[in-house]
């Protein structure tokens, strides 16, 4: 399962639309990573419960540790597919395939504000101010503070990102 899991998460890589797995939306290591599997819409098994790992956040781990391992190596039979860059594979084994709090920000951002206003007080109402007429929201909105990055303000809560 976990071969079939993987080959479905390195697609976008291979096809040279991403560098990193994770940084494809619409695949399931994407969705894990940015929404932390909200309203658990996808399984946390990873076909890693078989082998006793009980705990999601190390079956998401030790499956990211897979994909990008799988996902570096040059397949002979496929010259023409891309594979994920030494440089990051070497970047991710210094973390031990973690995803740390600033990471998880940027891509919980990503998913729920795509060109969401994102910055200090100020800066997000001058520029909600300039394209409110964008949004669909009726009412004035209010910035609102981004828990554990103090200064930050954003429109959306984003506070679940840690």
């Amino acid at each position: 399962m976990i071969n079939c899991l993987a080959y479905i998460d390195l697609n976008p890589v291979r096809a040279g639309i991403v560098k990193r797995p994770e940084d494809y939306r619409w695949n399931s290591l994407g969705y894990h990573i940015q929404s932390k599997n909200r309203d658990n819409f996808l399984s946390t098994d990873f076909g890693l419960v078989e082998f006793n790992v009980m705990d999601e956040n190390e079956r998401l781990r030790r499956y990211r540790r897979y994909v990008y391992e799988a996902g570096a190596l040059k397949r002979p039979d496929k010259d023409f597919a891309k594979t994920i860059d030494k440089a990051i594979l070497e970047k991710e084994r210094e973390v031990e395939f973690n995803i740390g709090r600033i990471q998880r920000f940027t891509y919980r951002t990503r998913y729920f504000t795509d060109s969401g206003i994102i910055g200090s007080k100020a800066f997000v109402m001058d520029n909600y101010q300039r394209f409110k007429n964008h949004f669909q929201c009726k009412n004035e909105k209010k910035p609102k503070s981004i828990k554990g990055l103090d200064g930050i303000y954003s429109m959306k809560r984003l506070s679940e990102a840690f």
